[in-house]
């Protein structure tokens, strides 16, 4: 539960899955709470969701990759409710394929929506939250942002680009003595409704490398981040896993990936090649939060800030060592 006082919260990629989950977890709690996304009848839902919740919503349909547009939003926010308190930075594409069959027109928009549309929404709210020194940045991110796998290139490359920005960001505002603070949220696999509507060059339907957990368990701790934000929260032990363990024996993690991440992201379905897709244009109905993992997805999910830890780190990579070295004499079989 929120202890933080409502105001007023914008939330990118709001029409679907995580983003969605999130606006309605604020709008619960009794916030104000700016809706951005690209889909109308998605926006149009989730503002609905929103005030039914409790909250209050104001859409704004736009996309993250053009920063005029990005900057306009902000403005009308503020413009609404006197101040943004809260910016959540959530919007993402991406494309699953190997490297040589991606476009680079493909590659270029997943970076602008996933890299780019984080770096405008950042700016944004600096622009309204400088002239108070006051509020919090949450960058969606991922365990993809430190460990990144095949099939999804462009999708992981911009990960790593948004948590590099992150920190420099960050050492800004520490240099400043800033009361604004900006936070990374690294998230594991998540069933949302962007397995159906990612562009897909892959022989069967794309899928989330398990374990896999509800929107909803995501968008609870996100909440709780707003109240304390650390500098970064890992969500789930499969985060955990990876982040530590490629941080230890990176090229073990090589080999477990490229072994494993192919057949993983794959279902038993094959592609459906007719299947339009949301790369370029939204998807023409509304998404909803979930996608088609229900049955598998787990509906609550631990958090781990990093900074509490390094009291246990040596245990863990002892422990992490000896399991890299049982697998890896697996895989060399």
């Amino acid at each position: 539960m929120s202890t933080r006082s409502p105001g007023s919260v914008v939330v990118t990629g709001a029409s679907a899955g995580v983003g969605r989950a999130i606006a309605i977890a604020f709008g619960r709690r009794g916030w104000n709470v700016g809706l951005i996304a690209r889909g109308r009848a998605g926006l149009v839902n989730t503002k609905r969701a929103v005030e039914g919740a409790g909250g209050r919503a104001l859409a704004l349909r736009l996309d993250v990759a053009d920063p005029d547009a990005v900057f306009a939003a902000a403005d009308a926010v503020v413009a609404e409710w006197g101040a943004i308190d809260i910016w959540i930075n959530d919007a993402m594409a991406t494309v699953f394929a190997p490297v040589d069959a991606i476009t680079p027109e493909e590659f270029r928009r997943v970076t602008e929506v996933t890299y780019l549309g984080q770096v405008y929404g950042t700016m944004a709210a600096l622009r309204h939250m400088h002239r108070r020194d006051k509020g919090t940045i949450i960058q969606i991110g991922s365990a993809l942002s430190y460990r990144a796998i095949p099939l999804q290139s462009a999708y992981c490359g911009a990960k790593f680009a948004v948590r590099g920005f992150t920190d420099s960001i960050r050492s800004e505002l520490k240099h400043d003595n800033s009361n604004i603070r900006i936070t990374m949220v690294q998230l594991p696999a998540v069933n949302t409704p962007q397995f159906d509507w990612a562009r897909n060059r892959l022989p069967r339907r794309p899928r989330p490398l398990a374990p896999i957990y509800q929107p909803e368990a995501i968008a609870r701790r996100v909440v709780r981040v707003a109240d304390n934000p650390p500098r970064e929260l890992w969500i789930g032990w499969s985060t955990l896993k990876a982040i530590v363990g490629t941080t230890i024996l990176p090229g073990l993690g090589d080999r477990i990936v490229a072994r494993e991440a192919y057949g993983g992201q794959m279902d038993i379905q094959p592609a459906r090649r007719w299947k339009a897709d949301n790369l370029f244009a939204p998807v023409g109905r509304d998404p909803g939060a979930h996608g088609r993992f229900d049955a598998e997805a787990r509906k609550r999910v631990a958090g781990f800030d990093p900074r509490w830890l390094r009291v246990g780190a040596a245990g863990i990579g002892l422990a992490l060592l000896a399991g890299s070295v049982a697998l890896g004499r697996r895989i060399g079989g």
